[in-house]
């Protein structure tokens, strides 16, 4: 796809229909004026998913402008986020003085960042540091989804239908998912409590553009309110299935440098673990709070 261009030598070149786009002559590392940033927030808000090459940024410059969007969460791991920046979240298989410097098998199911919180989070700034490879080939890509793209394509009796539910969330149900690696250490009560269950409309409203999203998820969504067990999860299974149609996806081939940002209201996503343990990954996620769904 071409791109689109604006002002300053910023254009945006759409990668898919659905979602995603890549943005062009911008060095996050240099000064950024705000009518660039406005320009960048605005493709944000437009296509869900930006993607910047060749970023070299420092932890401060990434936490910067991450800054820039709203304030930061710290997340519930504590073993997993940076000591000197708690604002960054590690995803990394690197172990180190017998420890995982980061989670080590984070997001190897299609969820949303936070979807578990009262007020989940508006997006997530992944930074690559280091990127398996093998046979000349990176490894570890992401898959997106657009659920705005998703939830369009429903039909209107099933639209009608969603319209009134809600749905259930649990942090649980994704941390204790069965893992290739079984390191994960076991939450502390403190943890538990931080993230209660909570109850968000199954159809929730984008805050930016008006757009209807679905926000149910597979890795964290568990029942829907009032609706019999084993009803409820057919319906659940089936707009996991529609949510994840291969014409809703962008597939994210990672390169050392890459910064992904994407939206947890419009999106979802998936880590590929397509690498083993003697190939490095080294990834670091900054994540923007958000606002109560509606």
């Amino acid at each position: 796809m071409e791109a689109v261009p604006s002002s300053g030598g910023l254009s945006f070149r759409p990668l898919t229909p659905a979602l995603g786009a890549e943005v062009l002559g911008v060095d996050l590392a240099a000064p950024m004026s705000e009518d660039t940033f406005r320009k960048i927030e605005e493709a944000f808000n437009q296509y869900s998913v930006l993607v910047f090459r060749g970023q070299d940024l420092t932890e401060d410059q990434h936490v910067a402008f991450s800054r820039r969007f709203g304030e930061l969460e710290i997340h519930v791991r504590s073993d997993a986020v940076k000591k000197t920046h708690p604002e960054l979240f590690v995803v990394s298989n690197v172990i180190e003085n017998g420890k995982p410097i980061g989670s080590i098998d984070a997001g190897q199911f299609w969820h949303t960042d936070l979807s578990y919180k009262k007020e989940p989070s508006r997006g997530s700034l992944l930074l690559s540091r280091e990127v398996p490879v093998k046979d000349g080939v990176a490894r570890g890509d992401t898959l997106f989804v657009s659920t705005a793209a998703a939830y369009d394509a429903l039909d209107e009796p099933t639209k009608a239908e969603l319209a009134p539910l809600y749905a259930v969330h649990h942090y649980e149900k994704g941390y204790l998912r069965d893992r290739p690696s079984g390191k994960r250490p076991p939450l502390t009560d403190a943890q538990r409590r931080a993230v209660p269950d909570v109850e968000h409309p199954v159809v929730r409203t984008h805050p930016y553009t008006g757009r209807k999203c679905l926000f149910v998820n597979e890795g964290y969504t568990t029942e829907i309110v009032g609706m019999e067990k084993e009803a409820g999860q057919r319906l659940l299974n089936r707009l996991f299935e529609h949510c994840v149609r291969p014409e809703f996806q962008y597939r994210h081939r990672w390169q050392v440098g890459d910064l992904v940002m994407w939206d947890n209201c419009a999106t979802q996503h998936l880590a590929v673990n397509d690498y083993d343990a003697t190939m490095r990954r080294r990834m670091e996620r900054t994540t923007l709070k958000g606002s109560a769904p509606f």
